[in-house]
């Protein structure tokens, strides 16, 4: 198998591959790789590579039956502040597809990109470490 170099990939497919570049590259923080819109681009932030598949893409092409379940699976991002977060997306105009969730490991929210694909954005919670004494 050939290794992938430094960065994890996810394919998305989305209807108009331009608008998924201008929300991800706006709203988000990723770069353009490549960009062969209108069938095919690669986005990046950090080590995630995201593959905007387009309907004329190869990678568009229907997933067998019995194998996709909708609206589970999600790219997972990072942010340092979730409420800003929240606050920078909703001015924007960008609705979320959920309430805020808390668990032991941290705050997320869904939001979705102009295709439907789901995006968590999670915070995670504070690690505190009693020092002696304290």
């Amino acid at each position: 198998m050939t290794a992938s170099g430094d960065h994890a990939s996810v394919r998305y497919l989305v209807e108009d591959v331009q608008a998924a570049i201008d929300f991800y590259t706006t709203h988000l923080g990723f770069t353009v790789g490549v960009s062969a819109a209108p069938a095919f681009a690669e986005v990046f932030r950090g080590p995630l590579r995201l593959l905007l598949s387009g309907p004329a893409s190869s990678g568009a092409r229907a997933t067998p039956e019995g194998f996709a379940v909708p609206g589970r699976n999600r790219i997972h991002l990072i942010v340092d502040d979730l409420d800003a977060e929240i606050a920078r997306l909703q001015a924007a105009g960008l609705p979320f597809q959920s309430d805020v969730v808390a668990g032991p490991g941290g705050r997320q929210i869904l939001l979705t990109d102009p295709a439907g694909n789901l995006i968590e954005l999670f915070a995670p919670a504070l690690a505190t470490t009693a020092q002696p004494g304290t």
